[in-house]
């Protein structure tokens, strides 16, 4: 699995490369913030949603800590996505956050 560290998806942000986020976090932890852009997808309804996504764009994977992201990257990755998890998760996450 593809990973990337917090603060290497806050560089790129930074640097206007344009990502694609997904926070698999629940409702109330989203509502404390969440990385400006991101699409919020619960892990659980992941399965019900993942026909929104397309296996021709590559997704970066935000959770709280980086545990729900990575199972979350290894589903998507069994059915043909292209995902990287962000390692550390929202803990480790400084940049800005809406």
């Amino acid at each position: 699995m593809k990973q990337l560290t917090a603060k290497e998806v806050e560089i790129l942000l930074l640097e206007g490369k344009p990502l694609n986020l997904i926070d698999v976090r629940e409702v109330d932890e989203v509502e404390t913030g969440k990385i400006p852009g991101a699409i919020h997808i619960p892990l659980g309804l992941l399965e019900f949603r993942m026909h929104e996504l397309s296996k021709a764009k590559e997704y970066i994977m935000v959770c709280r800590s980086g545990a729900r992201s990575a199972r979350a990257s290894q589903f998507l990755e069994s059915h043909g996505f292209n995902v990287i998890n962000m390692s550390g998760g929202m803990l480790a996450w400084e940049g800005e956050t809406k």
